[in-house]
C-alpha cells in the first residue's frame, strides 16, 4: 500500500471539500440560512468518492463495490436533506437560529469556521474509504460481505425512518404532536441510529484491508457527534422548545438512540 499516494488523495479531497464549503458559506451568508451546510456535508462524500475512485490504485471490483455503497447512501441522504432544507430557504432550522443568536455579531465568522470544520470532518470520516480503495487484494473477504450486509440493513432502515417522519409531518393533523409510530416507536432517533450503523458497516468492510482497524475512527466520531454534539442534543432541545409536554412524555418512554421496547412510567422496559 502506497501511503504517500493515500495522503495525496486525502489532500486533494480536503482541498475540494474546503472549496465547496467556502462557496456554501458565501451562499449561506447571503440568504442567512446556515442549514444548507447539512446538505453539502452529505454531498461532499460523493465528491470524495469520485476523486478516490479515479486516483486510488486498489482492486477494481472492490473499488466499485465500496464506491457504490458510499455513493448510494450519501446521495440518498443529500437528496433527502436537499428536499428538507432547500425547499425552506427562508426559514432557518431552530438549531442554527440558536447558534446565530448565541454568536451575535460573530455569527458569520463562526459559521465560516464551522463550515470548514465540516469539510475537514468529511475527509476524516472517509478514512475507511481511503483504506478500502487502496487494497490491492484480488479476493473479496467474508468481512467485506458482512460489511455489505450491515450496510444494506442500515440503508433501508434509515430510508424507512426518514420517510416515516416526512409522512408524519406532512399531515396537518399532526402539528404539535410527536412522531411515535413505525421505527419511531422504538427510538426517538432511528434515522441517527441507522446512519451510525452505516459507518459501522464501512468499518467492518475495511477490516479486511491493511490498516483497516484505523477505520474505527469513523463510527466512533459519528457516534460521539450524534449523541453528544450536533445530533440528539440539538434535536431534543428543539423538540422540547416546540412541543414541551408531548416530547417530555416521549422521552420518558422511548429509547434515545438504540431501538428498544417501550419503558413504563418508572423507566423500566
Amino acid at each position: 500500500m502506497d501511503y504517500k499516494h493515500l495522503f495525496f488523495i486525502a489532500l486533494i479531497s480536503l482541498i475540494a471539500c474546503c472549496t465547496i464549503m467556502l462557496l456554501v458559506w458565501l451562499w449561506a451568508k447571503k440568504i442567512k440560512n446556515a442549514g444548507i451546510v447539512d446538505v453539502f456535508w452529505a454531498l461532499n462524500f460523493p465528491v470524495i468518492t469520485i476523486i478516490t475512485f479515479f486516483l486510488s490504485e486498489g482492486f477494481e471490483p472492490r473499488k466499485l463495490l465500496i464506491c457504490g455503497m458510499f455513493l448510494i447512501a450519501e446521495l440518498r441522504l443529500g437528496i433527502h436533506l436537499w428536499k428538507r432544507v432547500i425547499g425552506h430557504l427562508n426559514e432557518e432550522e431552530g438549531r442554527y437560529k440558536q447558534l446565530r443568536k448565541e454568536w451575535g455579531d460573530k455569527a458569520n465568522r463562526n459559521f465560516f469556521f464551522f463550515f470548514q470544520f465540516q469539510a475537514i470532518s468529511n475527509v476524516i470520516l472517509a478514512i475507511p474509504f481511503f483504506i478500502v480503495t487502496a487494497n490491492p487484494s484480488t479476493e473479496i473477504s467474508i468481512l467485506e460481505y458482512i460489511g455489505l450486509g450491515i450496510w444494506i440493513v442500515a440503508f433501508i432502515g434509515e430510508m424507512i425512518a426518514d420517510n416515516q417522519l416526512a409522512t408524519f409531518k406532512k399531515d396537518a393533523k399532526n402539528k404539535g404532536k410527536v412522531c411515535d409510530t413505525g421505527l419511531w416507536y422504538y427510538s426517538r432517533h432511528p434515522n441517527y441510529f441507522f446512519e451510525w450503523l452505516t459507518w459501522v458497516a464501512y468499518f467492518v468492510f475495511a477490516l479486511a484491508s491493511p490498516l483497516g482497524v484505523l477505520a474505527i475512527i469513523s463510527p466512533a466520531i459519528i457516534l460521539y457527534l450524534l449523541l453528544k454534539v450536533t445530533g440528539v442534543p440539538n434535536n431534543e432541545e428543539q423538540n422540547l422548545r416546540s412541543k414541551p409536554e408531548a416530547y417530555k412524555n416521549y422521552q420518558e418512554t422511548t429509547s434515545s438512540f438504540f431501538p428498544w421496547g417501550k419503558k413504563d412510567a418508572r423507566g423500566k422496559m
